[in-house]
Formats: structure tokens, C-alpha cells, sequence
């Protein structure tokens, strides 16, 4: 089994930045592809960023492209989201995720397989 725990989530102002981390333990030479996702009150879950295995593999949604940055540090287990320039509607509980499947990154949630129990991310205007 492959667990996944987030932290660096909390309160910023717009224009601000924070790095969310995922943490992951078990047998994780399992996980292949990892992603972000987030889910706003009321909306449904969407995709943020995903990397591949080696990481040299990057995908990010439209909405944060040149502001969002996904890195992944194997050595560490460890995915990281740099967010900067945040913007109110990037508010949202942002959930890590990764695939025990070798597949390409995927912006699809049903392609993930492992979830975190979430980190809240609130940006104030």
C-alpha cells in the first residue's frame, strides 16, 4: 500500500505564494505518474498539475500555467506544488495523487489510484 499525506496549506493573500508538499510512505517504488487536484465548495474535483516518474514529464492545467510549478524529488518520495501570484479562485482543498499504473501523466482523477486526505489552501482578496 502507498500512503499520501499534503502539508503547506493555509491562509495567503492574493499575489502571495506557497509550496504544498506530498509525502509518500509504503511501497513507493509502486507509484509511477503523481498529480494535484483540487476541489473547491460546491465544484467538482480538477486537475492541477501532474508529473511522470522521472519527473521529466510536466503537465499543468491552463488556469495556473506560469504561476503553479510541479517538482518531484524520488529520493525523498516526495512531490512538491510551488503556487505563486495566487488568486481568490485558487481557493480550494488541493489533493495529492499517484498511480500504481506506469502510464503517462494524465489530467483524468480515474487514472490515480492513491489519494491524500487533502491540505486547504484559502487565498483572501
Amino acid at each position: 500500500q502507498v500512503q499520501l499525506v499534503e502539508s503547506g496549506g493555509g491562509l495567503v493573500q492574493a499575489g502571495g505564494s506557497l509550496r504544498l508538499s506530498c509525502a509518500a510512505s509504503g511501497r513507493t517504488f509502486s507509484i509511477y505518474a503523481m498529480g494535484w487536484f483540487r476541489q473547491a465548495p460546491g465544484k467538482e474535483r480538477e486537475f492541477v498539475a501532474a508529473t511522470s516518474k522521472s519527473g521529466g514529464d510536466t503537465s499543468l492545467a491552463d488556469s495556473v500555467r506560469g504561476r503553479f510549478t510541479i517538482s518531484r524529488d524520488n529520493a525523498k518520495n516526495t512531490v512538491y506544488l510551488q503556487m505563486n501570484s495566487l488568486k481568490p479562485e485558487d481557493t480550494a482543498v488541493y489533493y495529492c495523487a499517484a498511480s500504481g499504473v506506469p502510464r503517462p501523466t494524465s489530467r483524468w482523477p480515474g487514472s490515480y489510484d492513491r489519494w491524500g486526505q487533502g491540505t486547504q489552501v484559502t487565498v483572501s482578496s
